[in-house]
């Protein structure tokens, strides 16, 4: 909650256990995973160098300051009671009447719907992700922020006319998994970072194009593996600074340099960047310096799904399902309790998004 003097405070509430209507579900959550989006919600534009804690070991109370030309920002939260967790998984220990719910009783689902950092959730036995046997609820703990993500922008590709893809802060968890998917599908895929190990761990997964953006040759080696793979598209993670631009600048030279006539307003090739997430809260900067056809753009998942649809939707589900521990598989850094998780020390660590740091929730965790 963010109260009106600009305190956010984050606690745990005791709710009772929800009962599943005839069409529900009743899930056990055992792990949900603390996404960028997550991360949104739980500390909405509080300054992290203001946090404090109190309450106690099994009940903690996290506080912080919202600086105050910041809160006409959160005015729509103001005095609310916000529950946390995009995504999880769990078991279904309950469920209502209906067949559809009933057959699920006993097994593995993934789930979304908000609130999912609570030891139990109700929703749709149609909202419920059946998984393979022997899939455990960390295996899909992640099952659709990430996965879906990652064939959106496949499928946005394809729709859109283009043939290959990049993609920034691409040694993430959905980096890799968006590697792994493009090297099953056959598509070309270029991939950004900024860490020389980053570019290892890539390289060993498979990836043809790595490009470092901390080398200084950083535009020559991004210019080089555009014309390789003729990509025109890029989903950009970090958001503000000059990445897009030196992106559109780059996919301008290759389209020169594959033959494209020259025009003083800039080859006629369709360039976009769509800017998915906000690593770097500061402005969006363009040098102008690729032409007239270009694009920068927002992309989310929810709006692409309700694009496709509802069966191309849940077709997608279904393969993330058979591919869970495989091409949409996740990996953390360190599994905690609802406790846990607001201790000051673990907020240090996955509140900065950092490449390989990555946490799960288990609710139940130390419970019987």
């Amino acid at each position: 909650m963010i109260k009106q003097d600009g305190t956010l405070e984050l606690s745990l509430v005791t709710m009772p256990i929800p009962q599943p209507k005839a069409d529900e579900v009743l899930v056990r959550v055992e792990a949900s995973p603390i996404n960028p989006s997550d991360l949104g919600l739980l500390f909405g534009a509080a300054d992290p160098t203001t946090m404090r804690s109190s309450g106690s070991e099994g009940r903690p109370i996290v506080t912080a300051s919202v600086p105050d030309k910041l809160m006409r920002a959160m005015a729509a939260r103001v005095d609310k009671s916000l529950p946390v967790g995009n995504e999880g998984a769990g078991i279904v220990v309950a469920a209502g009447a209906d067949a559809s719910a009933q057959a699920l009783i006993g097994k593995t689902v993934g789930i979304i719907g908000g609130a999912m950092y609570s030891q139990y959730r109700c929703v749709s036995a149609n909202q419920a992700l059946p998984l393979p046997d022997g899939t455990t609820p960390a295996d899909a703990a992640s099952w659709f922020v990430n996965p879906l993500t990652a064939l959106g922008m496949v499928e946005t590709m394809r729709l859109e006319g283009h043939k290959a893809l990049v993609h920034t802060a691409a040694a993430s968890n959905l980096g890799q998994m968006l590697q792994k998917l493009c090297l099953a599908d056959e598509v070309p895929l270029v991939n950004i970072v900024r860490k020389a190990e980053q570019v290892a761990l890539l390289r060993g997964m498979g990836a043809s194009h790595v490009c470092n953006s901390s080398e200084p040759s950083f535009m020559k080696d991004l210019t080089e593996a555009l014309v390789a793979t003729g990509a025109t598209l890029a989903f950009d993670a970090i958001g503000g600074g000059t990445l897009a631009g030196q992106i559109l600048t780059c996919m301008e030279a290759a389209a020169g340099a594959t033959g494209a006539p020259y025009s003083p307003y800039g080859t006629t090739t369709d360039k976009q960047v769509y800017i998915y997430g906000g690593l770097d809260r500061s402005p969006i900067i363009l040098n102008r310096t690729f032409g007239m056809y270009w694009g920068v753009g927002g992309w989310l998942l929810f709006p692409f799904l309700q694009k496709i649809g509802p069966k191309a939707a849940r077709k997608l589900q279904e393969r993330v399902a058979a591919e869970i521990k495989t091409t949409f598989a996740s990996s953390y850094t360190r599994e905690v309790s609802l406790a846990e998780a607001l201790t000051l020390e673990a907020i240090s660590v996955y509140g900065k998004q950092a490449t390989g740091e990555k946490y799960l929730i288990n609710p139940n965790k130390g419970l019987a």
